[in-house]
């Protein structure tokens, strides 16, 4: 296996690879705040799974997860998120390696977790990413001292020399200048978030090609948020295009009523 040591035969522990393991995506915020806490000792979050016990017995048992996560530390974050189960997955084991270079298995992936804010804190979450657009919109000013500046000054300077292609042109085989595709730069992705939020107030639905034009944005960052925030139609009168869940359509529609 790449990155185990040749001689990670001898120290290589499999005591635990049968030990069912639970894999979570979960934002870069929440991420940050139990690095902060991890060695403090306390539980970093507290799940609540819940079902219908009322449901008849030839319906399939479908359980609910929520996460209430401990204090965060210095982050500020909402507490309350919805895990999104799924069991539908790869084959795969968890593994570690100690500071002394030994290799152990730490147990199979069983299911699945998208971890997202609750409906009840989705406002604090928008708020959340409003705050971080801001932060990363504000450019503190620079002044940069310029050694052996002697004050020359040339206004030609980066200006594209048109006298070759003139001369090309009145011998008629001057060929045409394609303009160079300028490769897309990822934004933040609350600015990104709130641009499309935005887009949504406007129309309910948009195809993939026109969010890329409206945010000049490239098409995998906007893919990877709309698998986050929206719904994909494959069929039906608005097939091929995006919408938003409906938990952001509501918040959504509460902030254009305030």
């Amino acid at each position: 296996m790449a990155g185990i040591p040749e001689d990670a035969g001898s120290t290589f522990d499999t005591l635990k690879a049968d030990r069912s393991v639970w894999l979570m995506k979960c934002p870069l915020i929440i991420g940050q705040a139990w690095k902060e806490i991890s060695d403090s000792g306390q539980p970093l979050a507290k799940i609540t799974v819940s079902v219908d016990p009322c449901k008849a017995d030839d319906q399939p048992i479908v359980a609910k997860f929520m996460m209430e996560v401990a204090a965060n530390g210095s982050v500020t974050a909402p507490k309350s998120y919805s895990l999104n189960m799924s069991s539908e997955i790869i084959p795969m084991y968890i593994f570690s390696e100690t500071s002394d270079g030994k290799v152990a298995v730490d147990g199979k992936v069983e299911h699945k977790f998208d971890m997202k804010p609750h409906t009840q804190n989705i406002d604090d979450y928008r708020r959340l990413c409003r705050e971080r657009t801001n932060k990363s919109n504000f450019k503190a000013r620079q002044v940069q001292v310029i050694d052996n500046d002697r004050g020359g000054y040339n206004p030609m300077q980066g200006m594209m020399d048109f006298s070759s292609i003139l001369s090309k042109d009145k011998k008629g085989s001057a060929a045409p200048v394609k303009a160079q595709e300028m490769k897309r730069t990822r934004m933040d992705r609350g600015e990104l978030e709130n641009i499309l939020f935005k887009l949504f107030e406007r129309q309910p639905n948009w195809t993939l090609k026109q969010l890329v034009t409206e945010t000049d944005q490239p098409q995998q960052f906007i893919k990877e948020i709309l698998n986050d925030l929206g719904l994909y139609n494959k069929r039906g009168t608005n097939q091929g295009t995006y919408e938003l869940k409906p938990e952001y359509k509501k918040s959504t529609e509460d902030m254009e009523g305030e």
